[in-house]
């Protein structure tokens, strides 16, 4: 039973957590998890108790319900990867799939829905070597990617809305000095939680295929210095959170990393991949036999053929062998 904005002031408390279920049951079915191996989900309000409340707030007061998701940085420098540095198909299709979210949380309930894209790469381009300009072009295409397709449910929220009078530089040191803890304590934070040390690892594996100065250092020489880099990764990203949490205080704050259950932040996918960590601005985009897929760009030129639109790389095809 799908709920009007006029019978919403007199549900009853039943309907309103039968809506709430069937919502979070769809956010699960596109769960990006932490466990090893697809977890069985028999109920999503008692194993995802915070999102359930943040769901039945809006719910209750007949509001669209908001997401954040942290994301949509720039492409990786790395070109074994990627493309190239514009957004492509692997962007659009993660875009029309947040919006098809939204779409299907309209279906059961009338007001529907709203993610707002929290685009972190001026927060961290510096440490992951993109620059700048890089990252105003990448933020631009993809702006015209929402417009282009159509998007109504999608916004987009960039660290210059915070410091729209200063260069990004100060920007970036503007949110240090106001919402970074210190490097010291992000270290022992880490080594807390496996969680945190898997992200850590992760970000410095990231870090390190993506590092294009390897001439004249050894391997232990990059690892050492894309561990420190990944510390400050962390505590910007971990700062930025702080910001959107700020920003938009009640909503539920999606991940492109896996998580598990019971945390703050809900994991989600945006295609499906064998890599819970593989992201948009990391892969290409391929059309295989059974649909697309992202890889990585030197895998996927080895079964497929380029396509370009508009005469700018998109994606490969390989259903056709």
């Amino acid at each position: 039973m799908m709920i009007s904005g006029t019978e919403s002031a007199t549900l009853s408390v039943d309907l309103i957590t039968q809506t709430c279920e069937r919502i979070l049951t769809l956010l699960v079915q596109y769960r990006r998890h932490s466990e090893k191996g697809q977890m069985t989900i028999q109920c999503c309000r008692t194993t995802f108790p915070l999102q359930f409340e943040q769901i039945k707030q809006f719910v209750t007061a007949n509001q669209p319900i908001g997401f954040v998701l942290p994301g949509f940085p720039c492409k990786s420098p790395n070109l074994r990867k990627v493309l190239g540095t514009l957004p492509d198909l692997a962007e659009r299709l993660s875009l029309r799939f947040l919006q098809q979210l939204c779409n299907r949380i309209k279906a059961n309930y009338l007001p529907g829905a709203r993610i707002v894209i929290c685009s972190d790469g001026h927060v961290f381009g510096d440490l992951i070597r993109v620059t700048d300009q890089v990252i105003d072009d990448y933020a631009r295409s993809l702006g015209n990617m929402i417009k282009e397709d159509d998007l109504t449910c999608i916004d987009v929220f960039h660290l210059e809305h915070l410091y729209a009078d200063l260069n990004y530089d100060q920007q970036r040191d503007h949110l240090i000095k106001k919402w970074a803890k210190p490097l010291p304590e992000i270290k022992k934070e880490l080594l807390r939680t496996e969680e945190n040390r898997q992200l850590y690892r992760g970000i410095t594996r990231f870090l390190v295929e993506d590092s294009l100065e390897h001439a004249g250092m050894s391997k232990a020489a990059i690892q050492r210095q894309c561990r420190q880099r990944a510390l400050s990764v962390i505590q910007r990203s971990w700062a930025w959170g702080d910001v959107i949490a700020h920003q938009y205080p009640t909503a539920i704050r999606l991940s492109i990393h896996p998580q598990p259950v019971c945390s703050a932040k809900f994991g989600i996918l945006l295609i499906d991949t064998p890599d819970n960590w593989m992201t948009p601005w990391h892969v290409v985009c391929v059309l295989t036999k059974s649909g697309y897929a992202f890889m990585k760009h030197h895998e996927a030129k080895q079964i497929g053929k380029l396509v370009r639109v508009g005469g700018i790389p998109s994606h490969y095809d390989a259903s056709i062998t």
